[in-house]
């Protein structure tokens, strides 16, 4: 592999690791504040990204702006979440809110998936814009026009979330929620109110994501599964409690997935990503980027 061909792997292994590190961002959120294991996630993202295919397909809206419909549409869907299925799962603790919120969960996105397939079919759906086939080149290097706007946003949006959770009233509440939910109570913050907030930020998260996955790689009814395996993996590799550790920890991911299916062929993408899943467990429970208990 010459250097031109690494660079350009690696290019590449970035962008893949952007869309990682987004994914994982709406899952670490809700486990790191709520305590809740949502793996309903990717289903969600599944949904934006049909959102976005329609938006495209039936008004002719550019696959960017439909962004702007996609997020607020998955928000809203996050609060019908949790006033519908999480709420009660808010009363437990320790381990019990843990199984009970994977359990919950694992239902919705079975139900999901099957309204999907009846509403939507099985059939792969993928959006095309006029400039899908544009890129930038330097030094050799393919930039697609696609991925770089993706990656603008990403970096936007993260930046937008860690403002508003460091600098804001409510972002501060949020944390204090996840800090110490008891001691949050006493001092008057309503921790429902701000858990319900903080599941459908997730799920305004998994809009953004879901919506750039059909953008690069098209949906089909089952993909959030894979999505959610790898968000999985990232919180994972991450820990809990920075949403930059965990973007990183996505973008580490997608550089290793992509070095490796260039050395060792694309089979071995698959399973990288489970073997550092496992040595990260084992050697660092608290994960690269997450402090110790």
């Amino acid at each position: 592999m010459n250097f031109e061909t690494l660079l350009q792997t690696l290019v590449f292994g970035f962008f893949v690791g952007s869309l990682y590190g987004v994914a994982a961002i709406g899952l670490s959120l809700v486990f790191g504040v709520m305590k809740i294991l949502n793996v309903a996630h990717g289903e969600l993202m599944m949904l934006a990204g049909y959102v976005s295919y329609f938006v495209f397909s039936l008004f002719g809206i550019d696959p960017f702006v439909s962004i702007l419909i996609s997020i607020p549409v998955l928000f809203c869907v996050g609060l019908l979440l949790d006033r519908l299925v999480y709420r009660r799962i808010h009363l437990l603790t320790g381990e019990a809110k843990i199984k009970n919120s994977l359990l919950v969960s694992f239902g919705l996105s079975l139900i999901l998936q099957a309204l999907a397939i009846q509403f939507f079919t099985a059939d792969e759906r993928a959006i095309q814009a006029s400039y899908s086939g544009y890129s930038l080149t330097l030094g050799g290097i393919i930039l697609p026009y696609t991925r770089l706007i993706s990656l603008f946003i990403i970096f936007g949006v993260i930046s937008l979330l860690h403002w508003f959770l460091q600098r804001t009233i409510t972002g501060k509440a949020i944390r204090a929620a996840a800090e110490d939910a008891e001691a949050a109570n006493l001092a008057g913050i309503n921790i429902q109110r701000f858990y319900m907030l903080t599941l459908a930020l997730s799920a305004a998260l998994s809009g953004l994501a879901g919506s750039l996955v059909i953008i690069g790689y098209g949906i089909t009814p089952t993909v959030g599964v894979v999505w959610l395996l790898r968000g999985l993996i990232v919180v994972v590799l991450a820990g809990t409690g920075s949403i930059f550790g965990t973007f990183s920890a996505g973008i580490l991911l997608g550089l290793v997935e992509a070095i490796s299916s260039t050395l060792f062929g694309a089979a071995s993408r698959e399973i990288v990503g489970l073997v550092m899943f496992l040595v990260v467990l084992v050697l660092r429970p608290q994960g690269l980027f997450g402090k110790k208990g």
